[in-house]
C-alpha cells in the first residue's frame, strides 16, 4: 500500500465536525432531511439502475418487465407491462401511463438535457419498441413519443450519458459509433445521432460509468474504471474539453490507483452549482467505498468522506446529499463505526460542505489523509437487501426534487414494510411523519429503592428515530398519564445513551414506571412497564 499523503486545500473552511444533527427538525443552520416516511409509489419486478427527474416526473431505466401499484403483490389485477423503462410522478407515486416504450435489453443510464425536453436513455437494448436504437435513444419529454430521428450505432453498452441541449456525451465500454472508432467516449448530436469528430477523448484501459457537464458547458467530466484518459495517468475521474476532448485542469486524486486486483472507481457524478459530487465502489479492503466533492471548474477537492461500503448513486438538494450504497462504517465522519453484528446503512444524507476533518485512518491507497469531510445527517430509512442482481444491494440509484427524494434499486422492502424498486420520500411539510421512535428498542426500564429512603431511582436505556435525533422522554408512574419529569437526548442507532431519574418523594407502598417517547411530529411509544418497587 502506497503511504497516504496530505495535499494542500486551498480556501477550505469548516468547523469542527460532530454527530449526526441535521433531520426533519434541525438545529438552526443544520439543512433539513426528508422525511423517512417511504411513501406510496408504483413498484417493479426488477431492477432500476438509473432515474432522472424532470420538472415532476421521474424517468426511470433498468431490467424489469412489469409495474404494480403500491402495497400490491406481483400478479396484481392492475399490473401492467413496462419492458426495462418507466415514468412516474415524483408528487403521488403513479405510473405515467403516456410513457410506454420497451426496451429489449436492460437500460443501465437515463439523463435529461438542461431545458428538460428530452430524456436520453443508454443500455445494453439494441431496438425500442422494436424500432432500431443501438444502446442509445432519446425521448421528447412533451410528447412522451420516441424521437426516432435521434439514432446514433454504438457498438457495445453504455453506461453514462451527459447532455447539453445540442449534444450528447456518453461513455461505456464500446469501441464504434456509427461505424466510427471511439474508445469508450462519444459525442453526438442532439437532432440526428451523427457523430462530433471533433470530440474523440479516450478512457484507455477500463470502463465509462458516469458523466456530467460543469458549469458553462465547456467541461465535461468523466467517471470510472480507467486509469488514464487521453493517454496520460487519471485515475477514476478526470475533465476533457467539451468542443474538442482535450483533457483540462483536475486537480484533486479521490481516487487511489489500482494496485493489482484491488481498486475504486467512479460509480455516479452529480452537478450542483459550481461542486460535481461522485460516487465511489472500492474492491478490495478497505478501498474508497465513499463520496467526494470537487469544484466542477478545476477538480479541486472540498471534501471526501470515506464511509466503507460502496456507493451507487448521489443527488444533493438544499445543502444535503443522498446516497444510496450499503456503508457500514462511517468513523471518518465521526458516526457509525463498524457494528457486530453488521448493520448496513443502504441509505444516508450528509452535508454538502465540510464541517471537519476526517476523524478515521486513511483508507488504503489513498491520497489523502485528514482532509475535509461533511457531517452524516440523521436520516436512517431502512431498505431491505435484494437478491434479483445477485449482487445483494438494496438501491441503486437517487434523484428527485425541490421537494422530494426517491431511490430506485431491487429492495423488496422500505422500513419493514412491501415496497419493491422505487420509493419516495418528502420534506417535513408534504410528508405523513408517521415515522417515529423505534419500538423494539424501548425497554422496561429498572426501578430500585436507595437504602433508607423512599426514593426510587428510574434508569432505562434510549431508543432512536429514523429521521429525528433529539427525542423527549417522560416517566410515568403506575398509570398515571400526567409524567413526573421531562427529558430530551439526542440518539442515534450506534449510540443509545443509558438514562435516569429519581422519584423523590412516591406514595407508600409499591410502583411500577414507564417510559413514554415522542418525536417532534408527535409520534409517540411507551416501553413496558418495571417490576413493582416500594
Amino acid at each position: 500500500m502506497a503511504a497516504a499523503v496530505t495535499l494542500g486545500l486551498a480556501g477550505a473552511s469548516f468547523v469542527s465536525a460532530g454527530p449526526a444533527a441535521g433531520d426533519t427538525a434541525p438545529p438552526t443552520g443544520t439543512p433539513p432531511t426528508v422525511s423517512a416516511d417511504p411513501l406510496p409509489t408504483w413498484q417493479v419486478n426488477g431492477v432500476v439502475w438509473s432515474m432522472v427527474t424532470v420538472g415532476n416526473t421521474v424517468y426511470a431505466t433498468g431490467s424489469f418487465t412489469k409495474a404494480r401499484p403500491p402495497g400490491t403483490a406481483p400478479g396484481n389485477a392492475k399490473e401492467v407491462t413496462r419492458n426495462n423503462i418507466l415514468a412516474f410522478d415524483l408528487t403521488t407515486g403513479n405510473l405515467v401511463t403516456s410513457f410506454n416504450h420497451s426496451l429489449n435489453g436492460q437500460g443501465l443510464r437515463v439523463a435529461a438535457s438542461p431545458d428538460g425536453k428530452r430524456v436520453y436513455v443508454g443500455g445494453e437494448f439494441t431496438t425500442v419498441d422494436g424500432k432500431a436504437h443501438s444502446r442509445l435513444a432519446a425521448f421528447d419529454t412533451a410528447t412522451g413519443k420516441l424521437v426516432d430521428a435521434f439514432a446514433p450505432r454504438v457498438s457495445n453498452v453504455v453506461r453514462g450519458i451527459a447532455a447539453t441541449n445540442s449534444t450528447v456525451y456518453f461513455g461505456g465500454n464500446f469501441f464504434n459509433v456509427n461505424g466510427k472508432s471511439r474508445t469508450r467516449l462519444a459525442a453526438v448530436k442532439a437532432t440526428n445521432g451523427a457523430n462530433i469528430d471533433t470530440w474523440r477523448p479516450t478512457a484507455d484501459d477500463n470502463e465509462v460509468h458516469a458523466l456530467a457537464i460543469a458549469p458553462g458547458e465547456q467541461r465535461v467530466i468523466i467517471g470510472g474504471r480507467f486509469q488514464k484518459i487521453n493517454g496520460a495517468q487519471r485515475v477514476g475521474v478526470g475533465a476533457v474539453n467539451a468542443t474538442n476532448g482535450a483533457s483540462v485542469t483536475w486537480n484533486s486524486r479521490p481516487i487511489p490507483t489500482k494496485s493489482g486486483t484491488r481498486y475504486s472507481y467512479v460509480t455516479d457524478l452529480f452537478v450542483d452549482g459550481d461542486t460535481v459530487y461522485g460516487a465511489a465502489d472500492g474492491e478490495g479492503g478497505h478501498w474508497f467505498d465513499g463520496r467526494f466533492a470537487a469544484k466542477a471548474a478545476n477538480g479541486d477537492l472540498v471534501w471526501l468522506d470515506n464511509c466503507y461500503g460502496a456507493t451507487y448513486g448521489v443527488y444533493a438538494k438544499d445543502k444535503a446529499l443522498y446516497s444510496v450504497s450499503h456503508a457500514h462504517d462511517c468513523s471518518s465522519l465521526g458516526a457509525f463505526p463498524e457494528q457486530k453484528p453488521r448493520i448496513w446503512q443502504r441509505a444516508l444524507a450528509e452535508t454538502t460542505y465540510p464541517t471537519g476533518t476526517d476523524k478515521a485512518p486513511p483508507g488504503a491507497n489513498s491520497n489523502y489523509r485528514n482532509q475535509p469531510v461533511p457531517t452524516l445527517l440523521h436520516w436512517f430509512p431502512r431498505l431491505a437487501q435484494g437478491t434479483y442482481t445477485k449482487q445483494y444491494q438494496a438501491a441503486w440509484t437517487v434523484t428527485g426534487n425541490g421537494d422530494y427524494v426517491a431511490m430506485g434499486g431491487e429492495f423488496p422492502k422500505v422500513n419493514g414494510k412491501a415496497q419493491q424498486g422505487l420509493v419516495r420520500f418528502a420534506l417535513k411539510a408534504k410528508a405523513p411523519n408517521k415515522t417515529g421512535p423505534s419500538a423494539p428498542d424501548l425497554k422496561a426500564p429498572t426501578a430500585a429503592k436507595q437504602l433508607a429512603s423512599r426514593r426510587i431511582q428510574i434508569s432505562w436505556k434510549a431508543t432512536w428515530d429514523m429521521d429525528n435525533e433529539s427525542l423527549t422522554y417522560e416517566v410515568l408512574r403506575d398509570n398515571e398519564t400526567t409524567p413526573l419529569t421531562t427529558l430530551k437526548k439526542n440518539s442515534s442507532f450506534w449510540v443509545l445513551p443509558s438514562m435516569s431519574f429519581i422519584d423523590e418523594n412516591p406514595p407508600a407502598g409499591k410502583h411500577t414506571y414507564r417510559i413514554r417517547v415522542s418525536d417532534p411530529s408527535g409520534n409517540r411509544i411507551s416501553s413496558p412497564a418495571s417490576p413493582a418497587v416500594g
